[in-house]
């Protein structure tokens, strides 16, 4: 049976955290296959997807921050920064009702669907961050299988919008493995 969004997100809470241990007390400053943004600047903005998680699996709209940059919402050293957030949404997961039906900008959808999107940029940015510094950072099948799952039938403007979570896909190399094909898809050059 094909895993739910929130198992894929309380996994990809581990998978994040591993990859974020790995950073180098200098590495927060390295550039990040996200143009234009540093290591730290992806964890700023992880942040206001793990937030808009912790909200929705709470049955609250999410709101969010506004900074100049990413990297000035991460509050705290990072590595505790992020542990703090993991934290507040493992105990929103608890008891969660994934059935509940909110308001969203695509009309009603369920908790577990907006889940989705969240749990899967855990992965995604997992990957971002082990290529800033030089690790290499594999996207489980099931995840991979999940994400086109849940992303592949909804609208270009929602998923790769200017600006968005995703940029155009790449075209990925004839010997690509899973992962690099998976973060092509994604927008991101895989080598």
């Amino acid at each position: 049976m094909a895993p739910t969004s929130d198992v894929i997100f309380d996994r990809g809470l581990d998978r994040f955290g591993e990859v974020l241990d790995q950073v180098p007390a200098d590495g927060w400053d390295l550039a990040s296959p996200c143009e234009g943004w540093t290591v730290l600047d992806v964890l700023g903005h992880l942040s206001t997807a793990l937030n808009m998680g912790a909200s929705l699996l709470r049955g609250e709209q999410p709101t969010w921050p506004e900074a100049e940059r990413p990297a000035h919402l991460v509050t705290d050293e990072p590595v505790t920064f992020y542990r703090a957030s993991a934290a507040a949404c493992r105990a929103a997961l608890e008891g969660a009702d994934l059935d509940v039906v909110m308001d969203t900008p695509m009309g009603p959808r369920r908790v577990a669907d907006r889940l989705a999107f969240p749990a899967v940029d855990l992965f995604v940015h997992a990957w971002d961050i082990g290529r800033a510094i030089g690790g290499e950072v594999a996207a489980p099948a099931d995840v991979i299988e999940f994400a086109h799952g849940y992303l592949d039938p909804l609208p270009t403007e929602v998923t790769r919008p200017a600006g968005g979570a995703f940029g155009p896909e790449v075209d990925a190399p004839a010997d690509a493995t899973a992962t690099e094909a998976f973060v092509a898809w994604t927008g991101r050059d895989p080598r």
